[in-house]
């Protein structure tokens, strides 16, 4: 859960993209390792559901990648509070 409410507080809802942002988020993070098994899935407007699953070919080094993250990764993941006051 942490990928995708880091990833909806820092660029809001991207709607599908979100799930490229959330894997990114992993990547940054350096938690993607060989072998490793990513399961997404995207619930979209009325009764659309989406999912795959990805199989990491490599350990991801996140100081050779290319990310949206990349910059501030190491401020994340922030506290979220749960109700906002208006």
């Amino acid at each position: 859960m942490e990928p995708s409410r880091m990833t909806l507080f820092r660029f809001g809802n991207t709607s599908t993209s979100s799930l490229w942002y959330e894997l990114a988020y992993s990547e940054a993070k350096g938690r993607i390792k060989r072998g490793d098994r990513t399961w997404q899935i995207a619930f979209g407007s009325g009764f659309k559901c989406n999912s795959a699953v990805w199989k990491a070919l490599r350990t991801i080094n996140p100081a050779k990648e290319k990310s949206p993250w990349i910059d501030e990764i190491d401020q994340f993941p922030v506290e979220v509070p749960k109700v906002a006051s208006l």
